[in-house]
């Protein structure tokens, strides 16, 4: 089974959507902060694209996803990034998302060998989350302003470290590890290719027509 959550009217082709509102395409009207009517272990993909923010509790949400999760499943969340003005200001929002985020859904955190780093925390707390979701890719969208050969990837990833507004919205696929995993295994994963959000292909293309990525 795979699942979109918070689907809204944009519900992922081929997947199961789910949304507290009753759009034509919603499957279950359900809200994500209660438990979900899933067995455990039943679920190969969620998609939460741009829903996350929006939950009350976002390790009870993680828990209850965890739950239904198959081993080495895959949750690809895409949402709003912390460090920008406009998210900042949005009283809806509950939850931030920066590259920090991934070392907090897990205590065997996993980095892949290509994109963006996960930096290190010196203050990583000392409680073990309820779930274990490791981090198999992570992906930054650039404010408009930045889609510009000027900047090279190096001097986008300084800015975004000490400004605001540089990075508009996060995407991370994370993998739910239910028993032993070698890390060879984690990295074939991680070169895979997986589903994304539609709204992913309009997120890259300012970078796309400023010939960024060449």
């Amino acid at each position: 089974m795979k699942i979109d959550i918070g689907c809204g009217s944009r519900k992922h082709p081929d997947f199961f959507g789910i949304d507290r509102l009753p759009f034509p395409d919603v499957d279950l009207v359900s809200d994500i902060n209660n438990p979900l009517p899933f067995p455990d272990d039943s679920v190969e993909f969620i998609m939460a694209s741009r829903s996350l923010p929006y939950v009350d509790d976002l390790f009870a949400v993680m828990t209850e996803l965890y739950r239904i999760c198959a081993h080495k499943a895959v949750i690809c969340i895409l949402a709003p990034y912390a460090h920008s003005f406009i998210h900042m200001s949005n009283p809806r929002f509950k939850q931030q998302f920066d590259e920090h985020t991934p070392r907090y859904f897990t205590a065997q955190f996993f980095q892949p060998s290509h994109g963006p780093l996960c930096p290190a925390n010196t203050h990583y707390p000392e409680d073990i989350p309820p779930f274990d979701f490791r981090l198999l890719r992570m992906e930054l969208f650039y404010d408009p302003a930045y889609a510009s050969p000027l900047y090279e990837r190096e001097e986008l990833e300084m800015l975004q470290t000490i400004q605001p507004n540089v990075v508009q919205e996060i995407m991370y696929h994370l993998v739910a590890i239910k028993n032993p995993i070698a890390l060879e295994e984690l990295e074939q994963m991680s070169n895979l290719d997986y589903p994304e959000p539609e709204a992913v292909s309009e997120l890259r293309k300012p970078f796309s027509d400023a010939d960024f990525f060449s």
